[in-house]
This record gives C-alpha cells, structure tokens and sequence, in this order.
C-alpha cells in the first residue's frame, strides 16, 4: 500500500479532519433563533387580531329585528328578495 499517492490525494481535494478548535466554532452556545416576519405577515395577524377580538353576532342588529317582527313592523321588499335569490340560484348552474 502506498501512503504517498493517500497523501497526495488529500492535498488535492484539501480533505482534512476537523481539529477540536473548528468544531467549537460551529456549534457555538451563543447563536440565537429570530423569526422575522414580512410587513404582510404583520398585517395579516392584526388582521386576525381585530377579528378575533369582533363578536360573531351583532347583537344589536338582531335584537332590533327581533323587536319589528314581534311589533308586525318588519317588512321585506318581496322584488329585492327574488331578486337575491335569482342571483344566488344562477351562480349554482
């Protein structure tokens, strides 16, 4: 076997073992994880926060229709509603 040609080689491709200095310096205790987020990001969890913070239910608006159809006062314009509904049916087909 002929180390010399080993040697050679290792100096062409610079293969070489890693000493005990090196291997410190890439697994260092002081790096630290960072999340960074875009200016979207930032606007899409605002976003999610004034929803969350919104009820699902507007109360008031449901109570006062409530009050107009216990009152007889509520009334629903029958033209406006088939026109809604056609739309709505259309889309489907």
């Amino acid at each position: 076997m002929r180390i010399d040609a080993y040697n050679q080689i290792q100096q062409i491709y610079g293969t070489k073992k890693l000493s005990k200095v090196e291997e410190k310096k890439t697994t260092g205790a002081n790096f630290k994880d960072q999340l960074l987020l875009s200016a979207t990001a930032q606007d899409a969890s605002a976003a999610k926060k004034a929803l969350s913070a919104t009820p699902d239910v507007r109360q008031n608006l449901v109570n006062s229709i409530k009050e107009r159809i216990d009152n007889d006062t509520y009334e629903v314009d029958m033209e406006d509603f088939a026109g809604k509904l056609l739309e709505k049916y259309s889309g489907l087909f």
